[in-house]
């Protein structure tokens, strides 16, 4: 009888330990560092960087030699894995979406109660349409907040239907956030072509005039003063004006984006950053009506990779210096990406009169199809003839062309350094840059303007016109340096 005992007692202890272990496995579910899960209809994507945020007490440093540090996925698990307690719904808020209703008021008491939570999870559902007007979804919130739609998301339709008390010049803020995701497999609908038919906007007047008066539309999508963000998944269209906008954060990764717009849309960039560091953005398809990408003023540590834009303008650092301002943009990496059918390929803009560097620039394994521009240096941007001549400019220096191949449109020559008659861009390195008619035969050389660099390589075509050396007021010229 004692014999048959022992079986029984060690089975009693077993199920107890059992019950401890799967009771810890619950308390501990919010803090999952597994890797995320291959859905296995995607296609296979390049790897983002990894990155460790710096502590919040401490600001980044980065030497310029050094490769861009931007962060990897802060949120490795699934949002969609967050237990039910932790999910904001905004229909249990109230929200109708049915595409009529305002559910303003249910997305801000929403927002309210996950804000509040570790690691929640406002969901915007799948098969329903929201409407909501102009919203500030402010922090500081507790880490981990993620905002998923699935369903559809958009503004009201048009400045008529604008409420008056809104700002014309936004749309969806975030504002003063750490560690946040936006992603969802839904739809981020910009209803913007009541704004781009506005009689102010280029070319939309009477007989392809552009006129005088108020002509503010909002941005889609704007981070402000943001830290260790995450964007991806999204379909992301028809923006009044810039797509997705990114103003003083730091630590942003995008991913798998899709943001598309007509060609002939006015002002509506997909992404747009300034005086924001630390940024990837990664394998994402832009098409829009101004530029794929734009690199403002007071932005470094920026990688882009795997990314096709087109119809587009191109990827801009730029404009940068306007009403003599500086301007400081360094260590910008753009590699295997695609443009074509575009206006301009990869392309460095600034104003007369302006001061600051742009440095350490890579433009690497690019394929360009059917581009007007595509490899420019305008240091003479402006937009209307009335832009004076000054002797002051952005300094533009260390900029490397590298396999860059395709064909480009033969209404512009491929290859345009206007560089500042009194600040020289200097350092400009070309190597296996080969670029050949898309139809007909090349109209004009390359053309340089006090620009002076190397050739690696024999550059197709041949761009005699690049200086070797420093330029004679080249001591000069460093005091521009930011």
């Amino acid at each position: 009888m004692e014999f048959n005992r022992v079986p029984a007692v060690m089975l009693w202890i077993t199920a107890i330990l059992v019950a401890e272990n799967l009771s810890n496995v619950q308390g501990r579910y919010h803090f999952h560092k597994g890797q995320k899960k291959q859905n296995p209809d995607e296609q296979p994507s390049l790897p983002s960087p990894v990155y460790s945020p710096p502590p919040e007490d401490s600001a980044p440093s980065t030497p310029a030699d050094q490769a861009p540090s931007v962060p990897s996925d802060p949120y490795p698990d699934d949002p969609g894995n967050t237990t039910s307690d932790c999910v904001f719904d905004v229909t249990n808020y109230g929200a109708v979406g049915d595409g009529c209703a305002d559910d303003t008021a249910a997305f801000r008491a929403a927002w309210k109660a996950a804000c509040a939570v570790e690691s929640a999870t406002l969901l915007v559902p799948s098969d329903r349409c929201f409407k909501i007007t102009s919203t500030i979804f402010s922090g500081p919130c507790k880490p981990g907040l993620v905002f998923k739609v699935d369903g559809t998301l958009m503004p009201p339709d048009g400045p008529e239907s604008w409420p008056k008390a809104d700002s014309l010049r936004q749309w969806l803020v975030f504002y003063r956030l750490d560690q946040m995701t936006l992603t969802g497999t839904g739809t981020i609908e910009g209803n913007g072509q009541k704004w781009w038919e506005l009689p102010c906007k280029p070319h939309r007047g009477p007989n392809g005039s552009t006129l005088p008066g108020p002509c503010d539309s909002p941005a889609l999508i704007r981070f402000f003063m943001s830290s260790n963000l995450a964007v991806s998944g999204l379909r992301i269209q028809n923006s009044p004006q810039f797509h997705m906008k990114f103003d003083g954060c730091e630590g942003v990764l995008i991913d798998k984006l899709s943001i598309s717009s007509p060609k002939l849309s006015p002002n509506t960039d997909g992404i747009h950053i300034e005086n924001t560091k630390g940024v990837g953005i990664y394998n994402s398809m832009i098409g829009n009506g101004d530029d794929c990408i734009s690199i403002g003023p007071g932005c470094a540590n920026v990688d882009i990779e795997g990314v096709t834009c087109g119809p587009s303008h191109g990827i801009s650092i730029g404009s940068l210096g306007v009403h003599n301002s500086q301007a400081c943009v360094s260590n910008i990496t753009v590699r295997n990406a695609v443009i074509r059918e575009s206006d301009n390929g990869v392309r460095i803009k600034t104003w007369q009169g302006g001061s600051g560097t742009v440095s350490d620039i890579l433009f690497e394994n690019i394929q360009m199809e059917n581009v007007r521009n595509c490899i420019i240096v305008d240091q003479y941007y402006c937009l209307s003839k009335d832009c004076r001549n000054q002797t002051s400019a952005v300094f533009v220096n260390q900029i490397l062309y590298k396999n860059i191949k395709g064909t480009y449109d033969v209404r512009n020559t491929p290859i345009h350094f206007a560089c500042s008659d009194t600040v020289a861009c200097t350092n400009i390195t070309m190597s296996e840059v080969e670029l050949l008619p898309h139809e007909g035969e090349l109209v004009e050389d390359p053309f340089c303007w006090n620009a002076f660099g190397i050739q690696e390589t024999l550059t197709i075509p041949p761009i005699d016109c690049l200086q070797e050396g420093a330029p004679q007021n080249v001591a000069e010229t460093y005091e521009y340096s930011c």
